[in-house]
C-alpha cells in the first residue's frame, strides 16, 4: 500500500502532565442521580490500553497519562491546539524532566473539550511520574495519505502504526479489523464539530440494552471501531453510506449524550472502507503495549 510518508513533516510538540480537574459539584447521571466521580486528567495508575471501558466508578476517565499545555492566555491556547493537532496516535513520547526522565511511551488518543493528549507509559514509569513532568512528542502523521485510495482520509495516526496494521485494499476498499460496529444514532457529544483532526466524540451508552445487543459493552481502551453512515472528512456528521474508523480513547460516562470517546483515524464519505469484525482489534497489540495488562 503506497503512502506519501516520505513527504510528511516530523515536528516536536511538548506539554506537561495535566492535573485532574473538576468543574462541578456533581456529575448528574442521565436518570437524574447526582454522582461524585473521578474524571479527566492526571496519571491514572490502574486503567490501561486493553482494559474494558465500561463499569468503572468514573466519568470520562483517561487511561495512562493525560497531558496538555496549561494556561488560559491566547498563546498557550494556540500552543495546545498545535499539540493536539500534531500529536498522532502511535507517535513516540519521551519524558524530559523529573525522576522518570528518558522513559518512552506512545500517544494513544486525544480527548476533545478538555483538549488532552493521552499517552501510554509502563507501570514502573507511571510510579515515578509527577504532575510537573514534561513530555516531548515527535508529532508525525498530519497529512498522511493512502495514495492508492484517495477516497479514504487518514488522520490522527502515525505512519508507523499504519504500517504495523498491515492493512489491505480489496475490491477498491480499505479492509480494517474492528472490535465493534456502531450505528450512527448512538454517536453523541462532539457530533457536529468542525474538524476531526483533534479530539474525539462519544458513543452514547444510556440505552444499555441496545449497547449489550450490539456487543459494545465489551469494548476496551485502544479498540478499533467502525462508525456506520458517519463521515468525519470535514467535521463529524451523519451521511448514508459513509464509514469512519476510530480508536476508543476514554471511559464510559454517566452524563446524557456521553460515553466512551472515539478518535478518528480513517473516514470515507464514499464508503471505501470495509470494517471486518474481529474478536481482538486493538492498537495496543500493534504497538506492543498490552503485555503487562494481559
Amino acid at each position: 500500500m503506497k503512502t506519501n510518508v516520505g513527504k510528511l513533516v516530523k515536528m516536536s510538540v511538548q506539554g506537561q502532565v495535566s492535573p485532574p480537574v473538576k468543574g462541578r459539584d456533581y456529575n448528574i447521571q442521565h436518570d437524574g442521580q447526582p454522582k461524585v466521580l473521578p474524571g479527566v486528567g492526571g496519571i491514572t495508575y490502574n486503567i490501561k490500553i486493553g482494559d474494558p471501558v465500561m463499569d468503572w466508578v468514573a466519568d470520562h476517565v483517561e487511561p495512562g497519562v493525560s497531558m496538555k499545555i496549561t494556561g488560559s492566555d491566547r498563546q498557550q491556547t494556540a500552543a495546545n491546539a498545535g499539540l493536539n493537532t500534531l500529536a498522532c496516535i502511535g507517535n513516540k513520547a519521551k519524558i524530559v524532566s523529573g525522576d522518570a526522565k528518558g522513559a518512552e511511551g506512545y500517544v494513544t488518543g486525544k480527548h476533545g473539550g478538555i483538549e488532552h493528549v493521552l499517552v501510554y507509559f509502563d507501570q514502573e514509569t507511571l510510579e515515578k511520574m509527577t504532575l510537573e513532568d514534561k513530555i516531548l512528542i515527535q508529532g508525525f502523521g498530519v497529512g498522511l495519505k493512502i495514495e492508492d485510495l484517495p477516497d479514504v482520509k487518514v488522520m490522527n495516526m502515525d505512519p508507523n502504526l499504519l504500517d504495523k496494521m498491515n492493512l489491505e485494499i480489496k475490491d477498491g476498499k480499505l479492509e480494517v479489523p474492528v472490535a465493534g460496529v456502531i450505528p450512527p444514532e448512538l454517536m453523541g457529544s462532539g457530533l457536529g464539530a468542525a474538524s476531526s483532526y483533534t479530539g474525539d466524540y462519544d458513543l452514547t451508552t444510556q440505552d444499555r440494552e441496545f449497547i449489550n445487543e450490539l456487543g459494545l459493552d465489551k469494548l476496551r481502551f485502544g479498540d478499533l471501531v467502525a462508525l456506520e453512515n458517519t463521515d468525519n472528512s470535514f467535521g463529524r456528521c451523519f451521511k448514508r453510506g459513509a464509514v469512519t474508523i476510530g480508536v476508543v480513547v476514554h471511559s464510559d460516562c454517566v452524563i446524557s449524550g456521553h460515553g466512551p470517546g472515539i478518535t478518528t483515524i480513517f473516514t470515507s464519505a464514499e464508503g471505501k472502507i470495509n470494517p471486518v469484525k474481529k474478536d481482538r482489534a486493538n492498537i495496543g497489540d500493534y504497538l506492543g503495549i498490552t503485555g503487562e495488562e494481559g
